[in-house]
Parts: C-alpha cells; sequence; structure tokens
C-alpha cells in the first residue's frame, strides 16, 4: 500500500468518525423533562449525514474512485436515489400523519 493511499484511508477514516461524533452531538435533542422528541432537522441531518458517510465509503474503501466512469455515476446515482426515497417518504409520512 502507498504512503499516498495510506494518507487518504486515515483521512478518509478520521471525516468518518467525525461525521459519527458529529450525529451523536446532534442526537441529543430532548424536551424539558429529558425525553427524546423527534426533529425534522435532527433526521434530515441523520439522513444527510449517512448518506455521505456511505459516498464516502463507496469511493475510498470500495474502490470506485478508480473504477470506470460509468461506474462513479451509478454509485452516485444511487446515492441521490436513496436520499430521494427517504426524504421523500419523511415528507410524505410527516404530511399525512
Amino acid at each position: 500500500m502507498s504512503n499516498t493511499m495510506s494518507k487518504r484511508l486515515v483521512i478518509a477514516w478520521a471525516i468518518l468518525t467525525l461525521l459519527t461524533l458529529v450525529y451523536v452531538w446532534m442526537d441529543g435533542a430532548v424536551d424539558q423533562n429529558g425525553t427524546l422528541k423527534a426533529s425534522t432537522v435532527v433526521t434530515v441531518s441523520a439522513i444527510v449525514i449517512a448518506l455521505i458517510k456511505v459516498r464516502i465509503i463507496f469511493r475510498e474503501f470500495m474502490e470506485v474512485r478508480h473504477a470506470p466512469d460509468w461506474l462513479r455515476r451509478l454509485t452516485d446515482g444511487w446515492v441521490v436515489l436513496v436520499a430521494t426515497c427517504l426524504l421523500s417518504s419523511y415528507f410524505i409520512g410527516m404530511a399525512v400523519a
């Protein structure tokens, strides 16, 4: 493993860890009684953070960065499709409820 690749993986790992810590910090949404409460900002942020992490994992740990263009576009399209499905189902569910 080259030194450059090793640095890229350490940086990717550090970013993934940082995103996880940001989510854990944000997830502390409680009311005055200490009970957890749902928040649209926290929910949407959790979905976005998870999808950013998925894209980093695709690119860096699954080596899609070196794959043909069509595969890189396909994985990016998958992330966008999943984001659209998750966010639209969340907001439609909120509207219905």
